[in-house]
């Protein structure tokens, strides 16, 4: 049931293995939240984002969003973000300071040698009253 969007900034594509994640992430998700079904989990590049007013050396960003039919608590929404956080930092360029290991922004190498900054969130929010799911018979 879980349903899943992870952002990225397009430049992560390379280096982002979004199919070894997704396997982690699904039965984790399904594990720590406590949901049945199946979770569903779209990927979506950006070719454009920006952090801050900086005007070069933008970082790069991955925002990771889980909706859950409501009725967690806070504590499991966080745990879970916490949890999802790690296991993005996991999947990330593994340099000094990424995600997950050290709690500090990762960096992603770049063309001509040069380091960009990841930064990476997740937020574990109900879905609306209003959601509804048709599942097609097989």
């Amino acid at each position: 049931m879980p349903h899943i969007t992870v952002d990225y900034s397009a430049e992560l594509a390379g280096v982002f293995d979004r199919h070894a994640f997704v396997r982690e992430l699904h039965p984790m998700v399904l594990d720590v939240s406590g949901s049945a079904g199946v979770c569903k989990t779209f990927f979506r590049p950006a070719s454009d984002t920006y952090v801050g007013d900086q005007k070069e050396g933008q970082p790069a960003f991955v925002h990771v969003a889980v909706g859950l039919l409501p009725g967690r608590s806070d504590e499991l929404k966080g745990r879970l973000s916490e949890d999802v956080l790690a296991l993005l930092g996991k999947h990330l360029p593994d340099v000094p300071g990424a995600p997950g290991r050290s709690g500090l922004p990762g960096l992603l190498g770049c063309p001509g040698g040069a380091a960009r900054e990841v930064i990476s969130s997740v937020e574990v929010r109900d879905l609306a009253g209003s959601y509804r799911l048709h599942h097609p018979p097989r």
